[in-house]
């Protein structure tokens, strides 16, 4: 089912898990508070009320769709890099190809867009399908 065509209870019991696991996710990438939140596409305030509070949040749409990209982008670098230490860092690490400029691919992320949440899923996915992160 399209997250567009979930009610609001299933977004609610959708919402209520992802912000069971994002904090954890945000903890393994050595994601400021700040950071967390503008990759959720929230204030910072909203972050840590669901955060403290997981079984309260309803995300909407877009906060769904970016969700499902940091658990696409965290799962392909789980994958790609079997070492936690190593793909939990690799949003750091500055990177060659031409779509991160030689920086690190969380100085992308840092635009706040869900459009570059894409691009690095998108990266990934390719890696994971027979190139290298």
């Amino acid at each position: 089912m399209a997250i567009t065509q979930m009610s609001r209870d299933q977004r609610h019991d959708m919402s209520a898990a992802a912000m069971r696991t994002y904090p954890n996710i945000a903890r393994d990438w050595q994601l400021q508070e700040q950071e967390a939140a503008l990759l959720l596409g929230v204030p910072g305030s909203t972050y840590r009320r669901w955060q403290k509070q997981p079984e309260k949040a309803t995300l909407d749409v877009n906060q769904l769709e970016r969700m499902s990209l940091i658990l696409g982008i965290y799962e392909a670098l789980q994958i790609l890099l079997p070492r936690s230490d190593a793909a939990d860092s690799w949003l750091r690490r500055p990177n060659s190809n031409p779509l991160f400029s030689g920086q690190a691919p969380l100085e992308r992320l840092r635009s706040g867009l869900v459009s570059d949440l894409y691009v690095v899923r998108q990266y990934l996915d390719a890696a994971r399908g027979g190139g290298h992160a």
